[in-house]
């Protein structure tokens, strides 16, 4: 009994870490396609049924427009503040009438409910919901705007507009539509709508739920255990098409992450030019190894030591609570400075930061040692220039060594 009962405590425990992963706290809002079926409380629950969770609100009018949602409730909801993730849905119909109308109606409500997320969530991630074209397309306003006769060109035109949205206004976007889109192509027998023709099924809004889901927490929906209602094999199959069209894609949906790069230039003075390439930052923290440090959104910026010495500067480019980091190692001579690659030794490298492969110039022997001091790599006797394979190293920084000479390089 004993043994059975260890066994039991190490499976309960062994669950609880696999499963026990994640919170967010959600706010959703958008109208009858978000409230139908509950579509929340759904997400809620195929979170649950992984380990994780989610405590969420909602404001959902029945048909209610970016624009609407400007001035009511969900600008009260926004500025509680706290959220992990804002959902933005707009009316079914807006985003694909005429671009005009667009541009005049739909866009500036959804940079301005972009910013107000922003503003009292600064490390939020807002998320448009992308929907989908109504079964037999838009009859009414295809008199007006053609391309809304038919399922396919209302579809179209909701892709276009949400992810133009997600693009320009720094927002994920979770493509619910293009989900349905794979759905109508390769499972045409599986309902995805109501008898409306325009609102979601149960089908309809779990392939919603798993799509949010894995969105949110990056988790394989093959994974997902709640099957909200529908026989195995529907669930089976909305959950492999979430795979194909959302997870096997989610760099497509998610905001950039920052990508931290910079250029050194040499001066005569012990002053340095600093010049960053980095990518999706708006905010720039430089660390010049000296005890100094500098934040700034300049591209370019200077710097002045008081001695000679080797010094690492690291750059770190920030947006939105998200960041990434590149260092360089600059050594002041007194008569100017040198990096890395401008440095008269024979001693040095390129690229910093590198990725899978660095390039040595030296003569002797060159070894690698990771930030704890351990040697993770020796490269042996080398005379002029090597190509090396650092494909295998982890992501960090790297003290790389020739004779006495040590100097330091980061691996992406």
């Amino acid at each position: 009994m004993r043994k059975i009962l260890l066994y039991a405590i190490a499976t309960f425990l062994f669950y609880c870490n696999v499963f026990a992963q994640d919170s967010k706290r959600v706010l959703f809002i958008g109208n009858s396609y978000t409230e139908v079926n509950n579509l929340p409380q759904m997400v809620a629950n195929v979170a649950q049924s992984m380990g994780d969770e989610i405590t969420y609100s909602s404001n959902t009018p029945g048909g209610c427009t970016f624009m609407q949602h400007c001035t009511n409730q969900s600008m009260n909801l926004i500025r509680q503040g706290n959220w992990d993730a804002v959902v933005l849905q707009e009316q079914s119909q807006y985003p694909s009438f005429p671009q005009s109308q667009v541009e005049a109606e739909v866009f500036p409500y959804a940079q301005r409910l972009v910013d107000s997320v922003y503003a009292h969530s600064p490390c939020a991630e807002p998320m448009f919901y992308m929907t989908w074209g109504r079964k037999n397309g838009d009859a009414a306003n295809a008199v007006y705007f053609p391309v809304l006769a038919t399922y396919e060109g209302m579809d179209s035109m909701l892709c276009e507009r949400y992810t133009y949205m997600a693009h320009t206004y720094d927002a994920a976007l979770c493509p619910v539509g293009r989900v349905w889109h794979f759905l109508r192509q390769h499972y045409a027998d599986l309902e995805l709508y109501q008898s409306d023709g325009s609102h979601p099924s149960v089908a309809g809004t779990y392939a919603a739920a798993c799509a949010f889901y894995v969105m949110l927490f990056h988790r394989d929906p093959l994974l997902i255990h709640f099957d909200g209602g529908l026989d195995d094999n529907t669930a089976q199959i909305i959950r492999s098409a979430v795979r194909t069209v959302v997870f096997e894609r989610l760099s497509d949906w998610t905001r950039p992450e920052p990508e931290a790069a910079f250029e050194v230039e040499s001066n005569l003075d012990s002053t340095i030019s600093l010049t960053s390439h980095s990518l999706h930052a708006n905010e720039l923290t430089w660390d010049f190894g000296d005890g100094e440090n500098l934040t700034t959104s300049d591209i370019t910026v200077s710097h002045t030591y008081s001695s000679n010495g080797n010094y690492i500067i690291t750059l770190t480019a920030s947006r939105h609570c998200m960041s990434d980091t590149a260092a360089e190692t600059v050594v002041v001579q007194g008569t100017g400075i040198a990096d890395h690659e401008n440095e008269q030794t024979n001693f040095s490298f390129y690229p910093n930061p590198a990725q899978s492969t660095l390039t040595v110039k030296a003569d002797g022997e060159v070894f690698i040692y990771d930030i704890t001091g351990k040697l993770v790599m020796n490269a042996g006797p080398v005379i002029g220039n090597i190509l090396l394979n650092i494909s295998q190293l982890k992501n960090g920084t790297y003290l790389i060594r020739c004779g006495n000479e040590s100097k330091t390089f980061v691996k992406q």
